[in-house]
């Protein structure tokens, strides 16, 4: 078996759309018609600071991270906000989630941000165990207003 992170191509749609989906089904999450469209023109887009990693097992995309660079008024560097990982569960068990992570903590080192940080679900037990294990829970809540 053969492992590769690596940036998610602009020829790669089919496969990542499923990946995506699993990830919206998780969540049990809808988005309006287009946004997926929106955001996979954002990741391709170099004036966008949107990014998206692909895990590649025997050259099959079996995992994505999506991450964005936005500014603090704590630091000079910008922080890096990992905002979504999925991992198929066919591939599940094989580290993919930390070396999709891993992968964002070198790119945004590389790229000068001052940390990573993401949210996740209480409830999400298997995630945290990971989490837990290589970043820091903030002890912060999140609060939010929709429009």
């Amino acid at each position: 078996m053969t492992v590769e992170i690596r940036p998610v191509g602009p020829d790669d749609y089919e496969a990542w759309l499923p990946l995506w989906n699993g990830y919206l089904d998780f969540y049990r999450a809808t988005l309006k018609p287009g946004t997926s469209e929106i955001t996979w023109a954002r990741f391709h887009d170099a004036a966008e600071p949107m990014f998206v990693l692909g895990a590649y097992v025997d050259g099959k995309l079996t995992g994505i991270v999506h991450f964005i660079y936005h500014r603090s008024c704590w630091t000079a560097g910008d922080y890096c906000y990992l905002q979504d990982l999925f991992v198929a569960d066919s591939a599940r068990g094989l580290g993919l989630g930390r070396k999709l992570i891993e992968a964002v903590y070198a790119r945004a080192t590389a790229d000068g941000c001052s940390r990573v940080h993401w949210l996740t679900k209480t409830d999400n037990i298997a995630a945290r165990q990971l989490y837990d294990r290589i970043a820091e829970d903030s002890g912060f809540m999140q609060y939010r207003h929709l429009f």
